[in-house]
């Protein structure tokens, strides 16, 4: 039985007040907050990591009217709508599915975060802000005293989960992680590198970057333990589907579409 649904612009703002996303500085094609509406109703969520034709049409499967994503729609700034872009928009407006999106307010929320949930998915527990980007702390650190070898071994499990392989820049065998960073996604740069040396990092966690950022890592003998794009920002999304089935009475599923990255 269909239940009576919420306001399309009640949950949207919710979403806005909680995750700030008007506050939070972004790169320019994030375009975060609601990015396709529908005709004003949400009768059941999806979310996704992508916002692809491949999570679109599953939406659109599930009966869908609301897709919540953390990498939306205009990545790639204003393009022509044919192709697979047409039929990404002809499946939301025929289906008449809305698309919100939040990218960095969505990572670095303090419970629904991406990092913050992925900390607590290996066990980790934050003591400080990481990864810094203009007036934010996108990820987080903390301390610990364990074999290196070990926390690799829960993030390796953690992401066979998700469809993801772990590699790290460093062998693991024989190390001590004493103090640890969380910076989900492409979180591998030479300014997340430089500090982590600069804050004492030993460990960092993130989820891809580019090959320099390896060869940098050896050099300096930090361990970088790339876990997959995808994997680790699969949480955030499901942790606020979970927040607004609490907050509106909404079902929601997650629509688990790895991309092997």
């Amino acid at each position: 039985m269909e239940t009576a649904g919420a306001s399309l612009y009640e949950v949207v703002a919710a979403l806005d007040s909680e995750l700030r996303t008007f506050d939070v500085p972004d790169y320019g094609g994030a375009v975060n907050g609601l990015q396709v509406a529908n005709r004003g109703r949400v009768h059941r969520i999806a979310t996704a990591v992508d916002a692809s034709k491949a999570s679109i049409d599953m939406a659109a499967a599930t009966g869908a009217d609301l897709l919540i994503v953390h990498h939306g729609l205009f990545w790639s700034g204003a393009q022509p709508l044919v192709g697979v872009r047409y039929a990404k928009y002809r499946t939301l407006f025929e289906r008449d599915i809305a698309v919100y999106a939040s990218h960095l307010p969505l990572d670095l929320h303090a419970t629904l975060g991406n990092n913050a949930r992925l900390a607590h998915a290996l066990a980790l527990t934050p003591d400080a802000g990481f990864a810094r980007y203009k007036t934010i702390d996108i990820g987080v650190a903390g301390t610990a005293n364990e074999s290196t070898a070990d926390l690799v071994a829960r993030v390796s499990h953690y992401a066979a989960g998700y469809g993801g392989t772990v590699r790290t820049s460093v062998p693991v065998d024989g190390r001590t992680t004493k103090r640890w960073a969380i910076c989900t996604g492409g979180g591998a740069s030479s300014e997340t590198l430089q500090e982590a040396r600069a804050k004492g990092i030993d460990t960092l966690i993130v989820g891809e970057g580019p090959h320099h950022t390896t060869v940098e890592a050896i050099e300096h003998d930090l361990c970088v333990v790339y876990a997959g794009h995808y994997a680790t920002e699969t949480l955030g999304v499901q942790a606020v589907g979970a927040w607004l089935m609490d907050r509106f009475n909404l079902p929601w599923s997650f629509l688990h579409l790895p991309t092997g990255s």
